[in-house]
Order: C-alpha cells, then sequence, then structure tokens
C-alpha cells in the first residue's frame, strides 16, 4: 500500500468563498521570482542614450556672440528668443 492510498478517494475540496483561479494564475504561483530586484531597472537605466554636451567651435563661438549683440540691441522690443540649452542628465 503506497504513502497517499487512502487520501486518493477523498472529494477534492473547493473554496465557498473564493472564486476558483484560472490555469494561468495556478501557474504564475510557480514561476520563478526575481531573484535580482532591481536588476532590469539597472540595465534599462545603462542602456538609455543620452547626448554628451557639442563643443562649440570657434566659428559658433563668433556667431552665438555676433546674434547675441543683435539681441542685445533689440532689447527694448522684447524680441522672442529660441533658445537650445544643454543640461547635463543628473543620472548619467
Amino acid at each position: 500500500m503506497g504513502k497517499y492510498d487512502d487520501m486518493i478517494s477523498l472529494p477534492h475540496k473547493v473554496a465557498q468563498s473564493r472564486p476558483p483561479l484560472s490555469a494561468r494564475q495556478r501557474a504564475a504561483q510557480f514561476s520563478p521570482f526575481a531573484a535580482l530586484t532591481g536588476y532590469e531597472e539597472c540595465v534599462s537605466e545603462q542602456a538609455r542614450l543620452t547626448e554628451s554636451r557639442a563643443p562649440l567651435s570657434e566659428d559658433d563661438c563668433a556667431e552665438l556672440d555676433r546674434r547675441l549683440a543683435i539681441l542685445t540691441n533689440h532689447l527694448p522690443e522684447r524680441p522672442e528668443v529660441t533658445l537650445t540649452l544643454f543640461i547635463p542628465d543628473s543620472r548619467k
């Protein structure tokens, strides 16, 4: 006689207070857990692309100075200006 032969003929108990789980929900109970918590976030952060500051050439600096001088002369007219500003990524 086997170890569990006396239990084979017993009826299967089903909880009346809870709905039955789907096959997917039951399988999820046995899925592997995340042994390295935070690993995926760390990998995705390292994979995130960031841009580095582009150095200005002397010609670029001269052009910027020229445009700033023009802007300074027109300040009383309150001109609308669009700027591109580099802000370093604090997380990288």
